[in-house]
């Protein structure tokens, strides 16, 4: 084999066609979501339910992956101040239920561990 490209189509053709394919397939996903919810007038409870738990599973997406890094030992993995900033934060969240509490507790242990303590 000559170690052509894997698209149809061969370069920067290939990547800006890939582009705006996705694209297209992108909008007209959250587009029928808009139409169908113009549609009716109430969730049906089937479909509110597990929509409760979209907001929280997109949070642990965005946000556990930078809090869980991975060391070359167990130990510095553990002792990682993002992870301790994280897990105090977490369980600021979860005793007061307050964002302004939960934000500034995550932020003032990230930046204690980080400038005092690791420094």
């Amino acid at each position: 084999m000559t170690g052509g490209s894997a698209l149809p189509f061969g370069g920067s053709l290939g990547v800006w066609l890939a582009i705006v394919l996705i694209g297209l397939a992108t909008y007209g996903f959250r587009l029928s979501f808009i139409y169908l919810f113009g549609r009716i007038d109430e969730v049906p409870p089937r479909i509110k339910r597990p929509l409760r738990y979209v907001p929280p599973a997109v949070l642990a997406a965005l946000v556990l992956p930078d809090l869980v890094t991975i060391r070359p030992s167990v130990a510095a993995t553990l002792v990682d101040e993002r992870l301790i900033a994280g897990a105090v934060a977490g369980a600021i969240a979860w005793r007061t239920e307050n964002v302004m509490a939960t934000i500034g507790a995550g932020m003032a242990t990230l930046w204690l561990f980080r400038f005092v303590v690791f420094a």
